[in-house]
């Protein structure tokens, strides 16, 4: 996530702002078709932005289904002949109306359904986390690189103007030497969720909200960890954390000497956040990770006080997602987060897991 002050103003001043522009009219360009595979809560999220985006359309749903994806469908103005189920997902490769795969499923799925995508010849855009096992991720983007077809990550904070903020002023020195980082995210998980069967999630919080403290740290720093140490708890001994972990807690040191400390939880509402001390100040981001309400503080030495809140609404953050794949796609570019991102982040979680079983 290195980002010029170029680039900076130019993805905070695109997207959806212009959209609000009176008189503004949209000019007519050509659309990736996408189509959703997995009709779930984060999905309710990516096909309004869909509509509202300037380079994308959904020409396709994948659903088990039917009732439930023929009433999205009438919605969206997608045609029945273009609703797949599981079994025959491998007949989009007769659609040509479908460029690009959205996959919105449980993170075990991830896998299997980007590499039939990518022998179908489609694009993919996967959620987060890409998979559940580092082989899981190389193979998808092995599968991907076969194919010739493109393999993004939806990291959305590698196009929020808040994110970018906190970087661009890390990047130009404003904070001086970064020394340390502190970040968590999590909440209080009911049960009977899919995210607490480990076939299905691959884990418990790290690979659900942790990861975005995992990943900011690195596009903070713009580093990779040198060092990791983590731990691992379940305190609530209610049936809910059988298969998969209740808390972790883990500290890392990245080449330039920063250290970081990061907590993620099912067992409690935990706000996400990140902080980043360097020896001129301190910078802060309430509500770093969620969709809306995102709000950048700093205190700088011998300047004013910066306080930003974002007043961007839901979907924004999916929109800019889909419009940037969607012009890689049309202009032959690499995304800002491809598979190899995912990629690291894997690693690196299968790391925490395997300091976690030593230091239990």
């Amino acid at each position: 996530m290195n980002i010029t002050r170029r680039e900076f103003t130019w993805l905070v001043g695109a997207g959806i702002a212009s959209q609000s522009l009176p008189g503004f009219a949209r000019p007519e360009e050509r659309r990736v078709g996408y189509c959703i595979v997995g009709l779930g809560r984060i999905a309710s999220h990516f096909m309004p932005a869909i509509v509202a985006s300037h380079k994308a359309r959904i020409t396709g749903l994948v659903s088990g289904h039917r009732d439930k994806a023929e009433r999205i469908a009438s919605q969206y103005g997608v045609p029945n002949t273009a609703i797949y189920n599981y079994q025959n997902y491998d007949e989009i490769a007769h659609n040509p109306d479908i460029e690009a795969m959205y996959i919105a499923l449980p993170n075990g799925m991830h896998a299997e359904y980007t590499i039939r995508a990518a022998k179908a010849g489609k694009h993919v855009l996967s959620e987060k986390p890409m998979a559940t096992t580092v082989n899981d991720a190389q193979a998808m983007i092995d599968a991907c690189r076969k194919a010739n077809k493109k393999l993004m990550i939806a990291y959305r904070c590698h196009y929020e103007p808040t994110n970018l903020r906190a970087v661009q002023l890390i990047r130009e020195g404003s904070l001086g030497k970064i020394q340390a980082i502190e970040s968590a995210f999590g909440f209080n998980i009911g049960p009977g969720e899919w995210r607490l069967d480990k076939k299905l999630a691959g884990g418990g919080p790290l690979m659900d909200v942790g990861i975005y403290s995992l990943n900011a740290c690195r596009y903070l720093t713009g580093e990779e960890p040198a060092f990791l140490s983590a731990t691992c708890s379940v305190i609530d001994k209610d049936g809910r954390f059988k298969d998969v972990e209740e808390n972790v807690s883990w500290a890392m040191k990245f080449p330039s000497g920063v250290v970081a400390s990061c907590n993620t939880t099912y067992g409690a509402q935990m706000e996400g956040f990140y902080r980043v001390h360097g020896s001129k100040g301190v910078l802060q981001v309430d509500d770093a990770f969620v969709y809306e309400g995102l709000h950048l503080t700093a205190k700088i030495d011998g300047r004013p006080a910066i306080d930003e809140p974002n007043t961007e609404r839901d979907p924004a953050h999916f929109i800019r997602e889909a419009d940037h794949f969607a012009a890689c796609i049309l202009e032959n570019n690499e995304p800002k987060s491809p598979g190899e991102e995912g990629l690291k982040d894997m690693k690196l979680m299968m790391e925490i897991y395997e300091s976690c079983k030593k230091n239990a």
